[in-house]
């Protein structure tokens, strides 16, 4: 048998957490002993791993010391003051937060694009884990970047609210209920009704007229393929959907490549999966991509109106691939590669 480790969870009782949890024991990771933490009113809730049933402690500052990988999911706020009391205990934090995504010093990791920069989690002890609507779309571009290179991308994202969390996706769905109902829905999660209507605003406003998620999505994308050379631009809409994030991406690259091209590179990309067939009104959904791991292709065609140009539709779960399973397998990488020798 290899080697099993001493595993915690911060912010296990939200809706990522309990999706780290669940891949955690999905993907059967060699867990030795394992702690759940969350903030003073969620401690003491029992949840369950491997048929066990496992209390919710609360997370402090000692909470890490005997802790070989924590990952986390509480919020920027908890990561910014835990996670450098985890890494001096020598936890490494797999973090899932804005919180360190731009730190030079801490690796932006998504495994099938950058694996090899989980080696510089040794700088602090924390390795990132990037935004969700990043993730996805730099899941399927790497492998069209390191054929053709990339000039220019413009996306625009159809995010679920459960990019917000928990209380978003009530809020949809009581909004829908009243409306349906003929009542005058509740609005308190986000500034105007969500429910029948699409919300050209997350995260908020910066000085530059971009919200803080399209600037992490173009931060992040050039960090992640190490090239800040890249144009990027990004709006980012919250749409009445619970679960999967959809993106429309057109591409500039700057060598030749056709669809067809991209299709074949796609099609043997790790960690996607090539929807496209519209003659059989086959492309990638959100309710198909729901509960899966998989980034998902279609609509994959060639920009008529410039001559290099790629439209693509990405689309993936937000909570699982966008958060949770590429935490969980950054944590894998640590393991097999690092702290397993």
């Amino acid at each position: 048998m290899g080697k099993s480790f001493n595993v915690a969870v911060a912010g296990a009782t939200g809706a990522v957490g309990s999706q780290m949890i669940a891949c955690l024991e999905e993907r059967g990771f060699p867990i030795n002993n394992l702690k759940l933490l969350a903030t003073g009113k969620s401690a003491g809730r029992k949840l369950r791993f491997r048929g066990k049933e496992f209390p919710v402690e609360e997370l402090t500052e000692t909470s890490f010391r005997g802790i070989d990988i924590g990952i986390f999911s509480a919020g920027g706020a908890a990561s910014e003051k835990y996670a450098p009391y985890a890494a001096k205990d020598g936890c490494v934090v797999v973090d899932n937060s804005a919180a360190w995504r731009m730190d030079p010093d801490v690796p932006l990791v998504i495994p099938e694009v950058n694996p090899h920069a989980v080696a510089t989690y040794t700088n602090k002890g924390i390795i990132a884990n990037p935004n969700c609507s990043t993730i996805q779309m730099v899941v399927a571009l790497a492998p069209i970047y390191r054929k053709a290179g990339i000039k220019r991308i413009v996306v625009s994202t159809y995010q679920a609210v459960s990019g917000t969390g928990k209380k978003a996706i009530d809020e949809l769905y009581n909004q829908a209920e009243a409306i349906l109902n003929s009542r005058e829905p509740e609005k308190n999660v986000y500034p105007h009704r969500i429910a029948f209507n699409c919300l050209p605003h997350i995260d908020i406003f910066l000085d530059n007229g971009y919200t803080k998620e399209e600037m992490k999505m173009t931060n992040e994308t050039r960090k992640i393929l190490e090239d800040d050379s890249i144009g990027i631009t990004a709006t980012t809409v919250r749409v009445p959907v619970f679960f999967s994030h959809s993106e429309s991406v057109n591409v500039e690259t700057r060598d030749p490549i056709t669809p067809e091209e991209v299709r074949a590179l796609l099609e043997n990309a790790p960690g996607v999966e090539v929807v496209d067939d519209p003659s059989k009104n086959l492309y990638p959904m959100a309710i198909d991509a729901a509960g899966k791991d998989e980034t998902f292709v279609g609509r994959i065609r060639a920009d008529e109106t410039i001559p290099n140009g790629i439209n693509l539709w990405i689309v993936s779960d937000n909570i699982r691939k966008g958060a949770a399973t590429n935490a969980v397998q950054i944590a894998e990488i640590l393991a097999k590669d690092y702290l397993g020798k």
